[in-house]
Order: structure tokens, then C-alpha cells, then sequence
């Protein structure tokens, strides 16, 4: 078993949550049930996936959960893209949160392959 709250996934993507909190904060009124709960959900995703597979009994299975994980990464990064091209963030604030988000699924990618090869 993995403590997640030392597990760097975890922290990073706890922090990409307030990120996308405090974006969505900023959306058009008539998104707060589109895109604006889309994202946040996504996000609060990545981390509670890291969380709930760490305390599985293999790493077969805690690696499922880093699949869900990477999977609602990637839907973020495309939900910010999708936000950028509606003009909701400007272009220095998307290139700050695609590094961010970037660097969080090379950081479980390469957490999962290290579980994948022991």
C-alpha cells in the first residue's frame, strides 16, 4: 500500500484542483453547469482516483485506478482548450495550466509504468 498523501501525483493534482476552482470561478454564469462543473469534476477526479487506488492490495489494481486518473487528465486538458478557444482564460493563464496539467499525466504515466514493471 502507498500513503497517497505523499505520493507528488497526489500533491500536484491537489493543487490543479484549487487551480480549476479559481478558473472556473471566472466563467460565464451560464456555464456553472457546463463546462465550469465538467472541469471541476475532472479535477477533483485525477487526485481521489491516485487516492482510492493506493489502497488497493496489488499494484495490478492500484494501476487501474492510475488509468482513471490519466483519463480524466487528458478530459481536463481538453475541457482547458475547449475554455481557451471560448476566450474564458487568457493565452498566459492556458499555457501556465497545460504545463501544469502536462506534467501531471508524464508524472502518473510514469508512476504507473514503475507499478507495471514490478
Amino acid at each position: 500500500m502507498h500513503n497517497f498523501k505523499k505520493l507528488k501525483i497526489w500533491t500536484e493534482s491537489m493543487k490543479l484542483v484549487s487551480d480549476s476552482y479559481k478558473l472556473t470561478k471566472t466563467f460565464p454564469e451560464f456555464e456553472k453547469f457546463g463546462l465550469v462543473s465538467q472541469m471541476n469534476r475532472c479535477a477533483v477526479s485525477i487526485p481521489s482516483n491516485i487516492a482510492e487506488g493506493s489502497s488497493k492490495s496489488t499494484d495490478k489494481h492500484f494501476s487501474k485506478y492510475l488509468e482513471d486518473s490519466l483519463g480524466s487528465a487528458f478530459e481536463w486538458e481538453t475541457q482547458l482548450i475547449i475554455a481557451f478557444n471560448e476566450n474564458y482564460l487568457s493565452e498566459k493563464s492556458f499555457n501556465e495550466l497545460e504545463q501544469k496539467i502536462k506534467s501531471i499525466q508524464k508524472m502518473i504515466s510514469s508512476f504507473q509504468y514503475g507499478l507495471n514493471k514490478s
